[in-house]
């Protein structure tokens, strides 16, 4: 399920279109989002003491996005390992055109030691079934 958003007033800068950062604030709530319609309780996860801070962020602007523009944000899980995982992000136009897109990289990290784990076995296998059900589906095509 996709996330949607219309572009705010607070979103744009003087030109009238959207803040650079701003872009990726949206892809945040995109990725919260996201996870909770894969079951994932985030409230849960950080409550835990798991820790999946962003060590990587990157954004390319193809068109404007200007106020009131209706946005929807398509999420993927693009790349896995033990420790982290990239998604990518499209951000999509009413019409269908595509906005921009961005990327975040994310690392389990042991919030005691300060250093990088094991991400929890929960989400390991919820993202190797995301990934397993993707790659059923483009050998389907």
């Amino acid at each position: 399920m996709n996330y949607c958003f219309r572009v705010a007033l607070h979103d744009t800068d003087a030109a009238g279109v959207m803040f650079f950062a701003h872009l990726l604030r949206h892809a945040h709530d995109a990725y919260e989002h996201w996870l909770a319609n894969l079951g994932v309780d985030l409230c849960q996860l950080i409550a835990a003491g798991v820790a999946l801070p962003i060590v990587h962020a990157s954004a390319d602007y193809l068109a404007p996005l200007r106020h009131g523009d209706a946005v929807e944000v398509a999420v993927s899980l693009a790349d896995l390992s033990q420790r982290r995982f990239r998604l990518e992000y499209k951000f999509y136009s009413a019409s269908q055109q595509l906005l921009a897109r961005a990327q975040t990289v994310h690392v389990a990290i042991d919030p005691q030691q300060h250093r990088a784990c094991p991400l929890p076995e929960t989400l390991q296998h919820i993202f190797a079934e995301l990934q397993a059900s993707a790659a059923n589906s483009r050998s389907v095509r």
